[in-house]
């Protein structure tokens, strides 16, 4: 969430960034936003004058009675409880004016780094680097819908019956290497100093608060209504959660988490090849690595984090991209985001498998998430990044590494799975 103090401070620049974020109407939320502030600091100003008059009378009071002026004191509390009347009322008024500042600034997006293209959607991402090499498959090659059919790795028939389109079962071998996937990933994080946890897939609303989720994706997460709780779309929103109202030192940072965890999302689609197979699923793995450290260092981190996910794939030998998404394709949190996208040979496409991405002070502002720096409590960043998605990760090893004898299993995940070829 956005700070007003940062807005005023900064108003040309605040508004700039909005638009780069194509929000709708930027000057005039804001221009609410300043208009209810300035009636909240003149209401706080109103409160602290009358109760400071009203203990001032208070005090008189006090030496009229010791004086015994009774007639005189009576009259001063008379307009001591008048002041009361009043304060009561300009509380409520502060209150109202606090809420509806809040109710503001949580429509505000958070601001694009500078480095953000301009763009409205995906088409106007900037690809900023390319690695690996793209198979050259022959011309029967099967995309990876088919080839699970062909070997019996994963059914999407059976998810279908027992829970509902997007629910696959994973058999055989195809569970065998999802195992091996999570646990490569886990390994990988563990060795480039994250720590993992194991975090609960519900979250309550306050969390869902704390990371931006709610009330921007209330729609897009499956909501257990009786208990007023949420499936994760993804592991950043419990173990950001963790430090949701901590005040760290800095000798503790960064913190480094890394945790596996099935997510869900709702808003997987049902129609053409861009979301058939495992290319779109409502439950799918995710292995997900965060970081919490100060300003000066956030993207710093945000390069490393971008440097573990391209080594993963390297390591997977998957042709990839790395995307700097424009302003208008971000997510509603994020300042800075880089996709990393792999090529699928036999769908002849790139599918994205990680965003990583720098919030800076947006998500620690909701968490109430700070450090003390020479005795004053600072807002940090966080950062968090896909290490990596599972299911188009498999979807590429599947096609990329087909051939008339089987599919070949990287190398790297071979020990983890203890087969060398799915066939």
């Amino acid at each position: 969430m956005l700070q007003i103090n940062y807005i005023k401070d900064n108003l040309e620049r605040t508004i700039a960034g909005l638009k780069k974020k194509h929000f709708k109407d930027a000057e005039l939320v804001v221009q609410q936003a300043l208009d209810v502030d300035s009636q909240r600091k003149d209401i706080q100003v109103r409160l602290d004058n009358t109760l400071a008059q009203a203990n001032g009378l208070a005090k008189e009071i006090g030496g009229l009675m010791k004086a015994g002026q009774k007639e005189e004191a009576e009259k001063l509390k008379a307009q001591t409880a008048e002041l009361k009347e009043v304060s009561k009322d300009l509380e409520a008024a502060l209150k109202k004016a606090e809420d509806t500042l809040q109710e503001i600034l949580v429509t505000l997006p958070n601001l694009p780094h500078e480095s953000v293209p301009e763009g409205r959607t995906a088409e106007d991402n900037l690809e900023v680097e390319k690695g690996g090499t793209v198979p050259e498959l022959s011309a029967d090659a099967l995309p990876h819908w088919d080839l699970i059919k062909k070997y019996d790795i994963i059914d999407f028939e059976l998810g279908n019956k027992v829970s509902g389109a997007g629910f696959p079962f994973y058999k055989g071998k195809g569970a065998k290497i999802q195992r091996a996937l999570i646990n490569f990933f886990l390994n990988e994080a563990e060795k480039a100093g994250y720590f993992e946890v194991q975090p609960p897939i519900v979250i309550n609303a306050a969390s869902g608060f704390g990371t931006g989720q709610l009330p921007d994706k209330e729609g897009q997460m499956y909501h257990a209504t009786a208990d007023d709780l949420y499936l994760i779309p993804t592991a950043e929103v419990p173990v950001t959660n963790m430090y949701r109202d901590v005040i760290l030192s800095e000798n503790e940072l960064p913190k480094k988490n890394v945790a596996y965890t099935p997510c869900f999302r709702r808003e997987a689609g049902s129609w053409g090849a861009h979301v058939r197979g495992l290319n779109r699923l409502h439950q799918f793995d995710k292995v997900e690595i965060v970081q919490i450290t100060t300003p000066e260092k956030s993207y710093d981190a945000l390069e490393e984090m971008l440097n573990h996910v391209r080594g993963l794939l390297e390591k997977l030998q998957l042709p990839y991209r790395i995307l700097k998404l424009c302003g208008g394709d971000m997510s509603f949190t994020s300042a800075l985001t880089y996709d990393f996208e792999v090529y699928s040979a036999a769908q002849q496409r790139w599918l994205e498998v990680s965003s990583v991405s720098n919030f800076e002070t947006y998500q620690a502002n909701r968490l109430k998430l700070r450090y003390k720096v020479d005795g004053k409590s600072q807002l940090l960043h966080t950062l968090n990044g896909s290490a990596l998605a599972l299911p188009r990760i498999l979807a590429a090893i599947l096609e990329n590494n087909q051939s008339p004898s089987g599919i070949k299993v990287p190398e790297v995940l071979q020990a983890f799975c203890g087969f060398d070829k799915i066939d």
